[in-house]
């Protein structure tokens, strides 16, 4: 959870929506926790404190990162979950990935999100 990545938290919980959130860095997820967001431990944990149908939005660097989050993700997703990009991702890569999660039942929106995010 960056900067961008923290501020959409910010702005979701702002507007009452409960938010879980993961990161690779402990640190950002007890951060946003300390501020009223549940906190998880793993991407498995995430899933499984979201009630169904789940929605995550991932905010990771295009590319590999993005990737590999997303598939991740959709080993641990069931059908009619929603997974949202919120990166820069190249958009024939959300095409493909799109169409890839269809095939598992699992939604996918791209909203690529650039520039800053300030509350």
């Amino acid at each position: 959870m960056g900067r961008m990545g923290a501020n959409m938290v910010r702005r979701l919980m702002k507007g009452g929506h409960r938010c879980v959130v993961f990161d690779l860095n402990p640190d950002n997820v007890n951060r946003l926790a300390g501020e009223g967001a549940q906190g998880a431990k793993s991407l498995d944990d995430l899933v499984g404190q979201l009630a169904k149908p789940a929605a995550v939005w991932v905010m990771v660097p295009a590319g590999g990162p993005t990737e590999d989050t997303v598939m991740a993700l959709a080993q641990r997703m069931t059908p009619d979950d929603i997974i949202i990009d919120g990166g820069n991702s190249y958009f024939k890569d959300d095409i493909r990935r799109a169409k890839a999660l269809k095939e598992k039942g699992i939604r996918y929106v791209d909203v690529g999100t650039s520039g800053e995010c300030r509350l």
